[in-house]
């Protein structure tokens, strides 16, 4: 039994899109697990949330960006700590089908889940009192450890944080693939779960992706906050690419 962990798509249609092909030509992978952060950031909400609910055995959770979203849709202002950015999520939300909206509302903040004998805890980051944690920009499996104590799940899957986190402890397994739908480099990301009877075993995916035509939708569609969020979650690849070219050129 394989379970495919995916976390902060982040509108990247194509990113998801590669990798699902990627999970599907595998033809073992059972289950796929998302971690929530599927919108914001990215404009392509819709497309994203209608081919994750498309999938059998899927399961997917609420993200911080979701919640900004709807908190702004229902009228009740900015989530706390998100105002900086809440020109952008009301250009999602504008941007949001009602059938992406329903859907979005019934998504649960964390999924308690048993896969073949193992216990897995699917949430978006660490959370107290209802509550996502801080990132905590030095973590480590000792930390964790002190985070869960006293918990019965084998796996914590998360995200939020969209470097790769990997750790493994006496107490249990701690994975965040890094965010698929954001990098600096035209890769999408996720991870393999391979469930043995004892034993877990994780592998972390980078699947190659064109991302010119996606990089080049924020200027088209005049997304707000565009140039910040090329160079802080994508790392402004297309300038870069110019500069390259002109370099060899």
């Amino acid at each position: 039994m394989k379970v495919a962990i995916l976390t902060d798509i982040h509108g990247n249609f194509p990113a998801l899109q590669a990798v699902l092909a990627d999970i599907d030509s595998r033809g073992d992978i059972e289950h796929t697990f998302c971690l929530g952060d599927m919108i914001g950031i990215g404009p392509y909400s819709n497309e994203v949330i209608e081919m994750l609910c498309s999938r059998k055995n899927m399961i997917a959770i609420s993200g911080n960006h979701e919640e900004a979203v709807l908190s702004l849709l229902q009228n009740k202002g900015p989530l706390e700590g998100h105002k900086g950015i809440a020109e952008h999520h009301e250009w999602i939300g504008q941007h949001l089908s009602a059938e992406s909206i329903k859907r979005i509302q019934a998504l649960p903040k964390f999924v308690e889940k048993e896969v073949e004998g193992h216990r897995f805890l699917l949430t978006h980051y660490h959370m107290s009192n209802d509550k996502l944690d801080v990132i905590d920009k030095e973590p480590s499996g000792t930390k964790l450890d002190a985070k869960y104590q006293g918990t019965a799940h084998d796996l914590v899957c998360f995200g939020h944080h969209h470097i790769l986190h990997y750790y493994r402890t006496d107490q249990r397994v701690y994975l965040n693939p890094g965010a698929l739908g954001c990098n600096d480099l035209a890769i999408a990301r996720y991870g393999i779960v391979d469930l043995q009877e004892g034993k877990l075993d994780v592998k972390f995916i980078g699947v190659p992706y064109d991302n010119r035509e996606y990089l080049k939708s924020y200027e088209r569609l005049n997304i707000p906050d565009r140039a910040f969020i090329l160079k802080a979650f994508h790392g402004n690849q297309l300038e870069r690419e110019h500069i390259d070219g002109s370099k060899r050129s």
